[in-house]
């Protein structure tokens, strides 16, 4: 079967544009190429379009519009993930239109389709009596009670999400003055967070009862 054009710049844009140009994380890439299975999931069952005879010609700005409330109303995703989904799309309509400029005009209007606003909610915060609260379950007389408390920690001093902690190395580690955590977050971007002397202190231990600094472990 013959490879269509939107086909063929589908592929080039998740498996050569993206790592390669625009040097994006593997997290990154697998959002984007998730977004493209939910279109081709949707041009399959709501526009009869098998996705080897989907093309650009078929793709118009009132299908992506059509996608984008599928997405909320059939699979029930939240603003934030239709916006994600948008920006994706956005992306590839960009690379398309210099990649296939017979289709400018089609992908200028797909690029042209805006976010949806979203209502903003109070930021909820914990007061000092919930933290102290929180930091006193960890039972530190045993080893995986001190672990859990320096990773509490440090998640609370820092704000690192989840994965920014997992993927810590004692080289992103800095104890002396001033202390200081460089945290990797989305898309490979680094910042460098200050901590404070309790969680270093805490930090110290850590490594130290562990032997993280010895045999190759940094």
């Amino acid at each position: 079967m013959k490879q269509t054009d939107f086909a063929r710049t589908m592929t080039n844009f998740l498996s050569k544009y993206l790592p390669g140009q625009r040097n994006l994380s593997t997290n990154t890439i697998k959002s984007y190429r998730d977004t493209f299975k939910q279109l081709l999931i949707f041009c399959d069952s709501e526009m009869d379009i098998k996705p080897e005879y989907l093309t650009f010609g078929k793709m118009k700005v009132e299908t992506i519009k059509d996608f984008l409330n599928w997405l909320e109303k059939v699979r029930k995703v939240s603003i934030n993930t239709r916006n994600q989904r948008l920006a994706a799309l956005h992306s590839f309509f960009s690379y398309a239109q210099s990649e296939n400029p017979e289709n400018m005009f089609e992908c200028q209007r797909i690029l042209g389709i805006p976010f949806k606003k979203r209502a903003k909610r109070p930021i909820d915060y914990l007061s000092q009596e919930n933290l102290k609260c929180i930091l006193a379950q960890p039972d530190t007389s045993k080893k995986k009670g001190r672990r859990d408390l320096v990773l509490m920690a440090t998640l609370y001093d820092t704000g690192a999400r989840v994965q920014e902690i997992i993927d810590l190395k004692i080289a992103d580690v800095r104890l002396t003055k001033p202390a200081t955590i460089t945290l990797t977050g989305k898309g490979n971007k680094k910042r460098c967070v200050p901590i404070m002397g309790k969680t270093c202190s805490l930090l110290d231990n850590y490594i130290n009862e562990n032997h993280l600094l010895e045999n190759g472990n940094q």
